[in-house]
């Protein structure tokens, strides 16, 4: 079962889910448990992520128009941009 590492986002929520449906019928067992938090680790692995490329790929901009991102969040994006 520890083959959760190599799991795409949507496995991840599909696992999780199969696991929550077994939940309510009965108990998991240890080795089903351990196996949940693994995915629960790495959802949030994923989600953090994937939040924060969005935020490196964020633009601030005022009533006028003008980009007002700040400069750090500016060069974290730029870093992120050269890296796809």
């Amino acid at each position: 079962m520890s083959q959760s590492k190599e799991m795409s986002m949507p496995e991840v929520i599909q696992e999780i889910n199969r696991l929550a449906k077994i939940k309510k019928d009965r108990e998991l067992t240890s080795e089903e448990s351990t196996y949940r938090e693994e995915l629960k680790a790495l959802y949030l692995k994923y989600f953090r992520s994937g939040f924060e490329q969005q935020l490196k790929s964020t633009k601030v901009i005022d009533a006028q128009g003008n980009d007002v991102t700040p400069s750090k969040l500016k060069n974290e994006g730029d870093k992120y941009d050269k890296q796809k």
